[in-house]
């Protein structure tokens, strides 16, 4: 960087004029952050269509410019898309006013030398897709230019291979390198969040600065926000995709102090916005017509709002369950035993194991209970993977049944399932615990979407905060009903615990001593679950 020899906003300007660009605020501030920004470790983020890879291609032509013996590494999702961003810097290089005779007569897409280079192994630029083998590159900058997609970052898999593939480039880059991160986030666990809360110095543009949403409007009519407009005025957006509109000022509602008011509910997702990054390319008729081909409320947080989310919906949202940190206790209430959860009284519960030989890359041994209360709620208490072999995993059962006074435990015998009923049967000898044996036949998807749908979206499911840390967190999160082949041991299980609810409980759960406990279930019959709308 010491040897350049004019700024890069000049050095991009002058391109833009030989281009007959107009430049717009937002690409000035991202010239200066470029230039300024020496971090080891960067991330750009900057909406869809914002040209940030088109900038990034002249900023990359500058720095060869200012030192012609830079060697940088392009990574991005694939070969292809890492050649367009080489392919932009030859164009650039061959091009731009002060980069005459830096190139050869023919240059690569996939790595070329400027003239003047010394390194004979490593070119000035080479491109290639994470995936591939670069063991033996150096680098002084490494560029992740797209290097995240929704096809390498949908799965637990997926994500943990591109985390490996992209700690390949800390033995790649020299010391005193920089590595910089191009994008827009594609899932909830994105890398650009991640490398953020690492220490990397961040340049994020989301298309509006001031966003504020309500999904819930089939009730009122008025709708505060929080900010004060910009110049750009307010943006009422209405809905996604199809029915999405961009909603226009005293015909569709009138603005009183702080609040948009309609004459009536508008019944869809409302977003009230300010703040438009680039307003002369983004107008509003551009803005309502990307809403109206954008899929999903999240595809469009993704892209423009640069939020990590995934750009497909949540089909088992996690964040729907309610949270609790308690434990079931058994005790003598009114001369009754009674098992309480808190306050609420407990009347019945579903445990089931769905058994693993705990191998690697094999099924998870998930064992999960479901608990119920009188008027039909769920309280997820824990999803377990058990390990060991088949012994150790029912004697881990057994000390799970005494902690939580489980009456039954039901046993899917789907394959080792099927080994696991009379060994279990003998751990559980002497406590009132009986062993239910089910073998699974139907749709694992359909039976985990019919589990959790109706819990979910009338939020009668509530989760014991273990939950949220475990691997049934991310699985609902990730689950997709059209795969057939996922990680979903842990909501499979659990929804089929739920599809069983309720269950009659009418044994004493323990080891039976003098002082006998008396059963804690209510011995008025069976209680039919009632959902209640929230």
């Amino acid at each position: 960087m010491s040897d350049r020899k004019i700024s890069f906003l000049a050095f991009f300007l002058m391109w833009a004029k030989y281009q007959g660009w107009e430049v717009p605020l937002l690409h000035v501030r991202i010239c200066v952050w470029m230039e300024s920004c020496l971090s080891p470790e960067r991330v750009l983020l900057v909406f869809r269509g914002a040209a940030k890879s088109t900038i990034y291609a002249v900023y990359k032509a500058w720095r060869l410019y200012s030192n012609r013996q830079l060697r940088s590494l392009v990574w991005s999702a694939d070969g292809p898309t890492a050649e367009m961003l080489t392919a932009d810097v030859i164009n650039v290089l061959r091009n731009h006013p002060l980069c005459g005779g830096m190139l050869p007569t023919k240059p690569g897409r996939k790595r070329f030398w400027v003239t003047g280079a010394r390194d004979a192994r490593n070119a000035s630029m080479r491109a290639t897709g994470v995936e591939s083998n670069v063991t033996a590159a150096r680098a002084d900058s490494v560029d992740f230019d797209d290097v995240e997609v929704p096809g390498n970052i949908e799965t637990i898999e997926a994500r943990k291979k591109l985390r490996d593939r992209i700690s390949e480039s800390t033995h790649l880059a020299v010391p005193g390198s920089q590595k910089t991160y191009i994008g827009t986030p594609h899932h909830h666990e994105s890398i650009y969040p991640e490398r953020i809360a690492a220490g990397a110095d961040v340049l994020k543009i989301p298309l509006f600065e001031y966003v504020v949403r309500y999904k819930e409007t089939t009730k009122h009519t008025r709708y505060r926000f929080n900010f004060k407009p910009t110049e750009d005025g307010i943006y009422v957006l209405l809905g996604i995709n199809a029915p999405a509109r961009l909603l226009e000022e005293g015909g569709d509602y009138q603005i009183e102090g702080n609040e948009i008011v309609f004459a009536s509910p508008p019944g869809m997702t409302l977003d009230i916005c300010s703040g438009c990054a680039w307003p002369e390319r983004f107008t509003r008729a551009d803005i309502a017509q990307r809403r109206k081909e954008t899929l999903t409320l999240n595809a469009w947080d993704s892209q423009y709002q640069l939020e990590a989310k995934p750009i497909t919906d949540v089909r088992l949202d996690p964040e729907r369950m309610i949270a609790y940190g308690l434990k079931p206790i058994v005790k003598a209430v009114n001369r009754q035993v009674v098992m309480l959860l808190g306050q609420v009284q407990i009347v019945g519960s579903v445990c089931r194991w769905d058994c693993a030989l705990g191998k690697a890359k094999s099924d998870a041994s998930a064992f999960t209970l479901i608990l119920t209360d009188h008027r039909g709620r769920l309280y997820w208490q824990f999803a377990i993977g058990l390990t060991g072999e088949l012994d150790d995993q029912c004697k881990q059962v057994r000390k799970l049944v005494l902690d939580y006074h489980i009456p039954s435990v039901t046993v899917e015998t789907n394959g080792p399932g099927g080994f696991v009923p009379p060994i279990l049967r003998k751990h559980l000898a002497g406590l009132g615990c009986s062993v239910i044996e089910d073998h699974v036949s139907t749709n694992k998807n359909t039976d985990i979407l019919d589990g959790f749908d109706a819990p979910l979206s009338n939020r009668f499911l509530w989760a014991h905060v273990s939950v949220f840390d475990s691997p049934a967190y991310a699985q609902m999160r990730d689950f997709n009903p059209v795969k057939k082949d996922q990680p979903d041991d842990f909501i499979d299980v659990t929804a089929r615990a739920i599809k069983q609810t309720p269950v009659r409980i009418g044994n004493f759960v323990g080891i039976p001593t003098d002082q006998r406990r008396d059963n804690w279930r209510p011995n008025s019959g069976v209680h039919d679950v009632i959902v209640e709308h929230s």
